[in-house]
């Protein structure tokens, strides 16, 4: 089982690799608690990932709430190994849009 930060690390890398124009910015996560962890900025879209070391991870308090609410503004998921293809492809298709 993989570290959430190295997860991360590497799941900003093929990001990059995969839209290369974006932007992939890390949250503070002492700024404002719960708030994704990843923001993505794509030509005029945006996409918020909160990145979890496996499918069981238990959710820090207000996540659910960030995620539901900026998928209502544009695109946000939590995001795992196990589901990470099928996240990568949805936003893929809410980029082309």
């Amino acid at each position: 089982m993989k570290r959430e930060n190295k997860f991360q690390a590497e799941l900003i890398k093929e990001i990059k690799e995969r839209w290369n124009d974006c932007i992939v910015m890390k949250n503070d996560p002492n700024y404002m608690q719960g708030v994704p962890d990843l923001a993505i900025f794509n030509n005029d879209k945006w996409a918020m990932l909160e990145c979890k070391k496996s499918a069981h991870e238990s959710h820090q308090p207000n996540q659910d709430y960030y995620v539901g609410l900026m998928d209502n503004m544009s695109f946000a998921r939590f995001i795992f190994p196990e589901n990470k293809e099928e996240i990568l492809d949805a936003m893929g298709k809410f980029f082309e849009t």
